[in-house]
C-alpha cells in the first residue's frame, strides 16, 4: 500500500485557510476538501529530462511565472484545444525551448505527477519524459529564461520549486530506468505526497 509522506520543514498556506482563517491538518488524515480548492482550474503539462554526453541536466532559470527565479526542466502545457498528446507536447516544447528535434520514439514516459492546489492557484497533472539520447544545446537566453546545464550534484544547491527538490528529482533519480506515479497535496499547511506506483526498473 502506498505510504503518504509529510514534509514538515516549512509551513504551507492553503487556499482553504484563506477562506476559514486557519486549518489544522492531522497526520494521516485525508486531504481537507473546501470550495476554494475544489474550484481551482486543472491544467495538464509535461516536463522533459534532457541530458548531455556528460550527464548534465538542461534546466531553465525561469524569468516568468510559474516558478520565476527558480530552475525547472524544459516543459509546458498541452495544447488541449487541438487534442495534443503528452508525448507530442514534450517534443514540441523541446523543439521550441531547446531548439532540437527529438523523435517521439526516443522519448520515454518515466513519471506522472498530480499536484493538488499548487500555490493555491492550480491543480496540475504532469507527465515526465526522458530523452533516451544525449543532446547538445548551447546555453542561451530564451523567452522563458536562461538555458543552463547543471550536474545532478548541483541540484542540491540550486533554487528549485519545493516539490521538485523534495519529491520529483529524488523520484527521477531512483526511477532512472523505470516509472513512478505520485500525488502531491500542496493545499494543506504541510506538503504531503503519496507514491501511487513505483517501478524502479
Amino acid at each position: 500500500m502506498p505510504a503518504a509522506l509529510v514534509d514538515p520543514s516549512r509551513p504551507r498556506i492553503s487556499a482553504c485557510a484563506a477562506d476559514r482563517g486557519q486549518e489544522k491538518a492531522e497526520a494521516g488524515a485525508r486531504a481537507v476538501s473546501c470550495p476554494a480548492v475544489a474550484k481551482l482550474p486543472h491544467k495538464i503539462a509535461v516536463l522533459c529530462d534532457l541530458r548531455d554526453d556528460a550527464g548534465r541536466i538542461l534546466l531553465i532559470h525561469r524569468a516568468k511565472e510559474p516558478n520565476k527565479g527558480l530552475y525547472s526542466p524544459i516543459g509546458g502545457k498541452l495544447e488541449t484545444t487541438v487534442g495534443e498528446s503528452p508525448a507530442r507536447c514534450a517534443r514540441r516544447e523541446i523543439r521550441e525551448e531547446a531548439g532540437v528535434e527529438i523523435p517521439i520514439d526516443r522519448l520515454r514516459l518515466v513519471g506522472m505527477v498530480s499536484e493538488r492546489g499548487y500555490e493555491g492557484q492550480t491543480h496540475w497533472l504532469i507527465f515526465i519524459y526522458r530523452c533516451l539520447d544525449p543532446v547538445a544545446v548551447a546555453e542561451r537566453t530564451i523567452r522563458e529564461g536562461d538555458l543552463r546545464w547543471r550536474t545532478p550534484e548541483q541540484l542540491e544547491s540550486l533554487p528549485l520549486p519545493e516539490t521538485d527538490r523534495r519529491i520529483l528529482w529524488p523520484l527521477i533519480r531512483s526511477h532512472r530506468d523505470g516509472f513512478f506515479a505520485v500525488h502531491i497535496d500542496c493545499a494543506g499547511e504541510e506538503l504531503r505526497w503519496t507514491v501511487e506506483e513505483s517501478n524502479p526498473g
